[in-house]
């Protein structure tokens, strides 16, 4: 049972940082401030935790896995409100999204 735990554990840790990495990259390549945001919302909401919840396998029925679990309680409640309201300042402050033009939708229907 060890060694099915550790493996479900070690499978969390790296998806988790690969969605890290493409968060991050995809921090650099997006073209504009609301799809960087998103990018940035990924990496904190799934990246961080399935890495939360590979630790919580790593570290069994303790005290530590209690205190794993809120802080992804409090990244899973205070990400999405903090995505939207850095949006709605975006939005207020007249920072329009990037949208493709009607001439290139056009041409692809």
């Amino acid at each position: 049972m060890s060694v099915l735990v550790d493996g479900l554990s070690w499978v969390c840790l790296v998806v988790g940082g690969v969605f890290c990495v493409i968060g991050a990259v995809g921090l650099l390549r997006m073209p504009d401030f609301y799809t960087r945001m998103h990018a940035a919302s990924v990496i904190e909401t799934l990246g961080a935790g399935l890495i939360l919840l590979g630790l919580m396998l790593q570290a069994g029925a303790t005290l530590v896995s209690v205190k794993l679990l809120m802080i992804g309680l409090l990244i899973l409640f205070v990400s999405p409100t903090a995505t939207h309201a850095l949006a709605r300042a975006g939005m207020a402050r007249g920072l329009k999204p990037l949208l493709a033009d009607e001439e290139n939708t056009a041409s692809k229907s």
